[in-house]
């Protein structure tokens, strides 16, 4: 029965033919290790927020009367809720360190020069997109925790003169987070963020399909022939070197991108397991109350650094002027960094820079986490 559904799939769009040519004969150079399937396992955990926050807007009630209230009946009344939730908060925190994984192997091999530019553009704005979900989405519970963080992010948009006030009141609605701030957030986050994030993941693949892979600059395979083209894929000969050097995508490289998704799987569910409360600790339990300021309330982790970079700048405005800058800088490193050398190694000022930027970052959110 199977194989005369397969046959008849095959019959109308050569599902034969497809296997063949775009991912039998798309090579891959020997030389890639398990950071070149970050990237997928990156996409695996989005897909994984988007079906597991699906059944969560099934049961959620996006009302500040209920809000929070609508998270414990997930929790303690809908069967399997409680898993579904810790799915949708562990993957979320740990999707985030496999991206930052991603970011660095791609800078340390040099991966975003010339022709990959617009590649790492795309990469760099889902990563923008990526926060917003975070953020959007952190207000949902209307806790006590994700209430006063929301008050704290969307105060930061008044250090700007003029303009500040208008843009903090149309994040929150008005003069402080209240029912209007939920509903945008919760539209935000699910309706608005997704399409635009699947237009931005839709191209970065596309160019990573369209480009191909790049070449590890360090070891015994630096300076490997890279794939070619995608248009140029069809053509190659047996008898090229690159053939000899290289192994298909299917289904050599998909084993490994499986893998890597099996290990990120098996994280998540050993976070849920023996320690559920990493990431949601007591207060994110407790309603929300915007007559109670907690004593230490601060953003999540990865926004600790820029927060705490803002707290040691006392002029608010040239704090945030100076992160919008870098984030400009990081978007368009390709074209700033125009050097032909992809081994950081033989690059000591880059290097020394990249470390100090990963120190400093690191101190800065472990200082945000215990100031």
């Amino acid at each position: 029965m199977c194989k005369k559904i397969i046959n008849g799939i095959n019959a109308r769009i050569g599902l034969d033919d497809l296997i063949e040519n775009r991912l039998k004969r798309y090579r891959i150079t020997k030389g890639t290790n398990i950071f070149y399937t970050l990237g997928i396992v990156a996409f695996f955990a989005y897909m994984l927020q988007a079906v597991s926050g699906y059944f969560l807007v099934m049961y959620y009630v996006p009302h500040t009367e209920y809000a929070f209230s609508s998270t414990q009946v997930i929790i303690n009344t809908v069967p399997f809720g409680w898993l579904v939730r810790m799915v949708h908060i562990v993957a979320s925190n740990l999707m985030l360190i496999v991206l930052f994984m991603h970011l660095v192997s791609i800078f340390i091999m040099g991966s975003y020069k010339k022709p990959r530019e617009i590649t790492w553009i795309a990469g760099g704005l889902l990563i923008l997109v990526t926060l917003a979900f975070c953020l959007s989405g952190y207000l949902l519970p209307w806790s006590q925790r994700s209430y006063w963080a929301t008050t704290i992010a969307t105060n930061i948009p008044t250090a700007f003169p003029v303009v500040g006030d208008l843009i903090a009141n149309i994040l929150r609605g008005g003069d402080n987070v209240t029912a209007i701030t939920l509903n945008r957030f919760f539209a935000l986050h699910v309706a608005f963020l997704p399409p635009l994030f699947l237009f931005i993941v839709g191209l970065h693949m596309f160019m990573v399909w369209r480009i191909g892979l790049s070449t590890t600059p360090f070891g015994e395979h630096a300076g490997e022939k890279e794939a070619w083209p995608e248009s140029k894929r069809a053509d190659y000969k047996s008898s090229d070197p690159f053939i000899k050097s290289s192994y298909p995508f299917f289904p050599n490289f998909v084993l490994k991108e499986a893998f890597m998704i099996s290990v990120f799987l098996a994280i998540t569910f050993f976070i849920i397991s023996f320690f559920p409360t990493i990431f949601l600790p007591e207060a994110a339990n407790t309603p929300a109350d915007p007559l109670r300021t907690p004593a230490h309330i601060k953003p999540e982790w990865y926004f600790l650094a820029p927060y705490q970079m803002l707290k040691l700048i006392p002029n608010k405005f040239f704090g945030i002027s100076i992160q919008i800058i870098l984030v400009g800088i990081f978007l368009f490193w390709p074209f700033i960094d125009l050097k032909k050398e992809r081994n950081i190694l033989k690059r000591p000022v880059l290097l020394s820079f990249i470390i100090l930027l990963l120190v400093v970052w690191a101190v800065l959110t472990i200082w945000g986490g215990y100031s």
